[in-house]
């Protein structure tokens, strides 16, 4: 048995054990992020962020769920990613690339003090193709289609932020049961990868609220990929207009993201180191 050194970081609330492998080494990350998840048996988490070297960015975040899968992109993630390694000193620009699993991501960093505060990253194109999302239906995009889980009929929009997400707009998100019905969408056989849903309350054309059920997390009281396609999915339905910032609040805080005329989506938002440690693994 040896220590492994991490650190525990939030992006509004949505948490992740960080571990530092320019310095330490992890043999079977899948499995790590199983135990160090547990909230009674292990350090309590929504998953496991690597901050690993790269070849082609100024480092590379390697993210798995609490059920040990691996995800490709985690808006949240990255912004503590980048906080990590300014004040780590991996990075010492405040202008940063980082690489994941879906594309290098370019982030800028706001700094006070040597700490980083707040954190813009340009999330890259929202993917609108179905094929490419992926979902099981034919056709262009998936905005505001048909979709029925457990008997019941909802309308559906479906975007890729380097993972696939499906945003049903309704009313009284907070009284939803999202422990009943949010793995009825994320195993529905229209999504293969299975899907990440958001339930989207629109506020005004400025503002919408969300909650979120992740796959292979359940809910969490944040998902900055899933603000992104929430936005997207505004604009697409009329609710919000493009080119302008959209206040996103969530069960963690409140995240700022834009749907640029080029298609690409900035998000806007904080990082929290909540503490460092050492752990027996």
């Amino acid at each position: 048995m040896s220590k492994l050194h991490f650190t525990k970081m939030h992006g509004t609330g949505n948490d992740y054990v960080y571990v530092n492998l320019f310095t330490e080494q992890v043999d079977d990350a899948s499995k790590l992020a199983v135990f160090v998840s547990d909230r009674h048996f292990g350090i309590g988490s929504d998953g496991l962020i690597l901050i690993a070297p790269s070849k082609t960015a100024d480092c590379r975040m390697i993210m798995y769920n609490a059920d040990g899968s691996e995800g490709a992109m985690c808006g949240n993630g990255i912004r503590c990613v980048a906080k990590y390694a300014y004040e780590h000193g991996i990075v010492h620009s405040d202008e940063i690339t980082i690489e994941t699993k879906s594309g290098i991501k370019a982030l800028k960093l706001t700094v006070e003090n040597g700490l980083v505060t707040y954190i813009t990253v340009n999330m890259g194109q929202a993917v609108l193709e179905p094929a490419k999302i992926p979902v099981s239906a034919e056709g262009d995009t998936f905005v505001a289609k048909k979709l029925v889980v457990d008997g019941k009929e909802y309308e559906a929009t479906c975007v890729s932020m380097g993972n696939p997400h499906c945003v049903i707009f309704t009313e009284g998100i907070d009284d939803l049961d999202l422990e009943k019905i949010g793995p009825s969408f994320e195993n529905h056989k229209l999504f293969p990868d299975r899907i990440n849903t958001e339930f989207v309350e629109v506020i005004d054309d400025h503002t919408i609220k969300m909650r979120v059920w992740e796959r292979g997390s359940g809910e969490t009281i944040s998902c900055g990929t899933g603000t992104c396609a929430s936005v997207v999915a505004a604009v697409l339905n009329g609710f919000c207009k493009r080119g302008e910032e959209v206040e996103v609040q969530i069960r963690g805080g409140k995240l700022y993201d834009t749907y640029l005329a080029n298609g690409e989506v900035q998000m806007k938002g904080p990082a929290t180191t909540v503490f460092d440690g050492e752990i027996d693994v």
